[in-house]
């Protein structure tokens, strides 16, 4: 008995050395400093989804971490450091997509006493102090510069860089903070942000969708939102995509304790 046990020990730590060096992990691509999206310390809300997942896959989610900006993809899910890019536009051309999960707008954000935008051709903003996300170049600006552009609005316009001081807690909150404060009138805010921002100001705001336009070229404010994976990981975004489904009711409590604006499409996946 006595020489048999070192035995089977020696057996039940292999056994537990084999399983520990097969458990999966699902390793996500990820901007630490990017709520309401993502943080290093786990507080944003693709984090919460991403554990999920995690769950699902019976996966410990483990991660890259670079900024969202140029370069991200190529320092990380194409360089095969992680293989799970969350909150992405659906059928994004450079990855292939999941289902969108969750469809938003941008919106217009104001203090509840300042009279609601009805549209991007209210005659308001032509005398407002209106807040816009910048990225840099003016064919890659946001869909909201654009289309303000479009319709000669520019001289009362004050940008707020999409990637904000970076050094900074919760980069982006800038241009709600800046409805809250008074500085601008309104701003124009990808609907996420916006909602998770303006429900952390002293200052009620208020945030109203910015309806389609039908003026030919504008771009579209409503994008669907899913999970990208390298274009030959066609079997991984199938198992992506089943475990969304399976956390449908989770994901939606999840989005709505983050104050997400939705506006999914009629027949969209629940």
């Amino acid at each position: 008995m006595s020489s048999a046990f070192p035995r089977l020990a020696v057996i039940a730590l292999l056994v537990c050395g084999t399983a520990a060096a097969e458990a999966r992990e699902l390793r996500v691509c990820a901007d630490p400093n990017n709520r309401p999206f993502s943080a290093e310390d786990g507080s944003g809300m693709e984090n919460k989804i991403a554990e999920l997942i995690g769950e699902e896959l019976g996966a410990k989610v483990r991660y890259t971490w670079f900024a969202q900006r140029r370069g991200f993809l190529r320092n990380t899910l194409n360089a095969g450091n992680c293989d799970l890019v969350p909150g992405i536009p659906a059928k994004m051309e450079m990855l292939r997509t999941t289902r969108a999960y969750y469809r938003s707008s941008y919106m217009f954000v104001r203090k509840e006493s300042t009279p609601k935008i009805e549209s991007l051709d209210d005659p308001a903003l032509k005398r407002m102090k209106i807040g816009v996300q910048l990225i840099g170049k003016d064919a890659t600006n946001t869909p909201p510069v654009h289309a303000l552009a479009h319709r000669g609005i520019t001289q009362n316009v004050r940008g707020f860089m999409v990637y904000g001081d970076y050094e900074s807690v919760d980069p982006v909150s800038p241009v709600v903070e800046a409805v809250a404060s008074g500085g601008i009138d309104v701003a124009i805010v990808w609907g996420p942000q916006a909602g998770y921002f303006a429900a952390k100001q002293k200052v009620k705001l208020a945030i109203d969708p910015v309806p389609p336009s039908g003026l030919d070229g504008d771009p579209p404010m409503r994008f669907g939102i899913a999970m990208g994976v390298r274009k030959s990981d066609s079997d991984f975004a199938a198992e992506i995509d089943r475990a969304l489904a399976a956390r449908r009711a989770d994901i939606d409590a999840i989005l709505a304790a983050y104050h997400v604006p939705r506006f999914d499409e009629p027949g969209a996946q629940k």
